[in-house]
This record gives C-alpha cells, structure tokens and sequence, in this order.
C-alpha cells in the first residue's frame, strides 16, 4: 500500500464557470512581491505598504500630492522638442517623438507648474521618466529655465524633481549645452535669494546629477533611488574593482555627504512645508 493518499483539492470551479480577471486589478511589489489592490497602491502614492519600495511616480502624480487640492497652473505646456540634426538610429526622431507623445500623453521629459502649498507658493519641475527614459533635451532645459525665471520674477521658491537616464543623445551637444544653462540659472536664483529645494528619485543620473539636479540648497531624495553619473557597470569597469554594498543608492549617497535627508513620498508634502516655513525664518 502507498504511504500518501492522493488528495482531491485544489481550485474546484468547472473551466466553463472559469472568467479572466482584469489586467491592472492587481499590483506585486517588485522588491518583497507583496500584492495588493492596484488601486489601494495607487491611494498608498505608489509606496508598498510592506517594504516602502517607491515605485516611479509621473509628474501628474507628484502636482497631486504636492500642491493644495491638486491644484496647480501649468507652465510652458505646449513646448515640443524640434530635430535639429534630423537623426535617425532606428527610427527618425521626430517619429520617435510623435510616437512617445501618443503613448504618455505627455509633450516632453518635464512638465512645470506653480501652486500652493500649505500657506506657501512654489514652483515645480518634474521630470517623467517614461517619456524617452525621462532624458533631458532642449526642452527640458527650456522649460526648467523659464520655471526658474517665473520663480525670480515672482519670488517664489523652485523645487526641482529630477527622474532621468540622463542626457538625449538624439540631441547630442544641443542636449549636453542644457547642463550649462539650467545651471546657470540656478546661479541667478541663487543670487536673488529664493529657495531651490531638489528631489532626487529613482533614476537620476548622467547628465542630469551633473548640473541642476546636485545643486540644491537643500537636496532630498526618496528611500532606495539610484543616484550617480556612470551605471555600476561601468564605475566597476573603470576602477577596476567591487563596489561597495548599496553604491549609487540615496542611502549610500547620504552617508557620504551628498543628501541632506532622505523622505517617504507618503511625508512629502509635509517636509516641503517645514523646510519653506524655515527659510521664510
């Protein structure tokens, strides 16, 4: 006789009673596979109520949870990338760009807006990474520049949120000239004395850490971002030897001097409203 009985269990339900669910009904954390409603996470701002994973989070998104009741007024919201050396890799770039458009929605890398917040005002740029890898172009550099002119004008801090490959190589030196220029701004808010507060999030790299994104007066991150200029991959290639445990991560980064503190997406809003209330101090 067998020593195990084999056991009828398992799903009952004859395969004619059988129904699809719907895609997007469900949402499995990529870090601890946690799973919950998808509309639950999305109510959790895209942060696994297990582990605190941050999932990237659109420009939209952020309007939303920073400014008061949502509301915000857009700047610059038609401003589209043209081709200035007519590339062509794969497909031409105007294509991809139409491409991209259609999909996302969204008109290029960056989206600007002013609103309130709490009892202040603050001008925010912030960057989609599902838009050519969030990489930054003419435009972004445009846009982020005449965010930081209304700021000036209207003395109003500017927070940046950077979520970037880095720089948009179909642009090449038109897009590496933007590191220069939104620095350079910066430099003119700096001088006017208004508050630049940057948000580093999952991904921020190249060309991008390189120039606006490192030179806050207050530089924050969110919990388990990438921050750095070259991959592992290639730093690791480069020197020849291991890399240290978590390199390149927002909590390795903050050791190391670079970030002044690291913040829960779910605690944004309150942090910016602290840090505000102290430089108005």
């Amino acid at each position: 006789m067998s020593w195990f009985k084999r056991i009828k269990e398992g799903i009952l339900t004859p395969t004619k009673e059988k129904k699809e669910l719907p895609e997007g009904l469900w949402y499995s954390c990529p870090k601890c596979k946690h799973v919950v409603p998808n509309n639950d996470h999305i109510e959790n701002q895209k942060v696994c109520e297990e582990c605190g994973y941050h999932e990237r989070a659109s420009s939209e998104e952020y309007f939303k949870i920073i400014f008061n009741d949502g509301k915000y007024l857009e700047l610059d919201a038609d401003m589209t990338s043209g081709d200035p050396l007519k590339f062509t890799d794969t497909k031409k770039y105007t294509d991809r760009l139409k491409a991209t458009q259609k999909k996302t929605k969204l008109k290029d890398a960056v989206r600007t807006a002013v609103g309130e917040i709490g009892d202040n005002q603050l001008v925010v740029a912030a960057m989609d990474f599902a838009f050519i890898g969030g990489s930054m172009g003419s435009v972004v550099g445009e846009k982020i520049a005449r965010a930081i002119d209304y700021s000036i004008a209207n003395n109003i801090p500017f927070l940046m949120i950077s979520k970037s490959g880095g720089a948009r190589m179909m642009e090449a030196a038109f897009s590496l000239m933007q590191m220069a220029k939104t620095s350079a701004k910066l430099s003119q808010l700096s001088k006017a004395k208004i508050p630049y507060i940057s948000l580093l999030t999952d991904p921020t790299t190249g060309g991008i850490t390189a120039s606006f994104a490192m030179l806050g007066d207050i530089n924050i991150s969110e919990p388990g971002a990438l921050i750095g200029f070259a991959g592992p991959r290639v730093v690791k290639e480069t020197i020849g030897k291991d890399l240290p445990k978590d390199f390149q991560t927002a909590e390795f980064v903050l050791e190391h001097g670079f970030l002044d503190f690291i913040v829960n997406r779910k605690e944004l809003k309150q942090k910016l409203i602290q840090v505000l209330n102290l430089f108005k101090k």
